[in-house]
């Protein structure tokens, strides 16, 4: 049996059945060999130091090893190695590289947990799910403040969301949907392998390394119950007036029709959360009028997009979606930082990258409606790298009309929408 077929059964089992069993044997040699070949071989290292082709080089020895060692429940994954990744506001946030064999069984486990789990998430649940996608959360934020009884918005944030899943209740969770005692063990052990740092060893009692190749499907399984759940099947019945609920991941909001149900959910929302180790972000965290019926200025950020109350051309009531102040913000930050470390490497190397990072922009920021929003990097990556060039050439500098003719023929894709949000 395929690994295809073998998550198809894992999947129709998850439906017809309270609990799922038998998702270790899914850990077998041949999907093993199917993972090694689909991992990036540029992909960082571990504290092992190895590499995909080293890891290869004696491949299915290595493999038959590690099986040999994950029945008699003696593999332990390795800590994961912790950098900081800058991020484009300036500050940073910690990532956590798993060992190339460690990668592998990720790999199959994830698999495993999203067969299991894809028949019982709920609609409300975006983020890192098969065929969902942010583009599909904010198109049916923009449908439901367009067509249904939406005043007042619940903008949520949750403090370092993925530093504090507690594992007791996590377990707990799992245990409730899988009869796989061994597969559960070692998705303990996971999360208790550690952290190396600077060659120094650090436990990990709480949270879910972000980086690992579980950590999304677990943080998914985390809210499912925590949030989702609580929200979908307690909350929305004690709620007079219209509810819905969009998260993708740790980021959430709750779209509302009357002021005070929003306060009462976000003061109900404060302990539920706490109770399971988590706390709102007071600061980030408001609920505001937002609406046809409402009429104000008031804006939220969701998933790198401002949302905002407007009017079409012709007057009527619409939602726009642009890129927000800060992300934007960052975004040129970023593009600025990384042509002056660049500038001094051939043209036609950074005009390759640029053409890249562009298209990577339009790519996710290129909805409905937010052509100007694109219109804004293209513009900004055009004029920022003529000004590098200029400083480049101090003796010579380079005339704005030869460099149009080096943009133009380098830079084919000029800015265009991408995704089609309004339906």
């Amino acid at each position: 049996m395929n690994v295809e077929n073998e998550l198809k059964s894992i999947s129709l089992q998850s439906k017809k059945f309270d609990k799922v069993q038998s998702l270790l044997p899914l850990v077998n040699k041949g999907n093993l060999l199917l993972e090694h070949r689909r991992q990036n071989a540029n992909k960082a290292v571990g504290v092992d130091g190895v590499t995909k082709e080293e890891y290869g080089q004696d491949l299915e020895n290595n493999i038959d090893k590690l099986l040999s060692a994950m029945k008699a429940m003696r593999y332990r994954p390795q800590p994961t190695r912790r950098v900081d990744i800058s991020k484009e506001d300036g500050s940073t946030r910690p990532l956590g590289i798993p060992c190339y064999e460690d990668k592998l069984v990720q790999g199959i486990m994830a698999k495993a947990l999203s067969a299991t789990y894809e028949e019982r998430f709920l609609e409300c649940s975006y983020g890192f799910r098969p065929n969902r996608s942010a583009h599909e959360a904010i198109s049916v934020i923009n449908h439901t403040i367009m067509f249904r009884k939406v005043n007042y918005i619940l903008d949520c944030d949750i403090k370092g969301f993925f530093n504090h899943v507690n594992h007791k209740w996590l377990v707990k969770f799992l245990e409730n949907d899988i009869q796989d005692p061994k597969f559960i063990r070692y998705i303990v052990r996971f999360l208790k392998s550690g952290v190396m740092e600077d060659m120094k060893f650090s436990e990990t009692d709480e949270g879910t390394p972000q980086g690992g190749l579980i950590s999304p499907v677990l943080a998914n399984v985390y809210l499912h119950y925590v949030l989702d759940l609580w929200f979908e099947k307690y909350m929305k019945k004690r709620l007079k007036g219209y509810a819905k609920l969009v998260r993708y991941c740790d980021d959430f909001i709750i779209m509302f029709q009357y002021e005070n149900e929003a306060k009462m959910v976000y003061e109900e929302l404060i302990p539920r959360l706490a109770k399971f180790n988590l706390e709102i972000n007071t600061d980030k965290t408001k609920a505001i009028p937002f609406g046809r019926y409402k009429g104000t200025k008031e804006s939220f950020d969701f998933l790198g997009f401002a949302h905002i109350n407007g009017k079409t051309r012709n007057g009527k009531y619409t939602v726009h979606h642009t890129i927000g102040k800060k992300k934007l913000k960052a975004k040129k930050r970023s593009a600025k930082a990384w042509l002056k470390l660049v500038m001094h490497k051939p043209i036609a190397e950074i005009m390759e990258t640029i053409n890249r990072k562009l298209r990577g922009l339009y790519n996710y920021y290129g909805i409905s409606g937010n052509y100007k929003g694109i219109s804004k990097f293209y513009k900004y990556y055009k004029y920022e790298y003529y000004r590098i060039l200029r400083r480049r050439g101090q003796k010579n500098p380079i005339k704005y009309k030869d460099y149009l003719r080096i943009w133009d023929y380098f830079i084919k894709e000029k800015p265009s929408l991408k995704v089609n949000i309004w339906y």
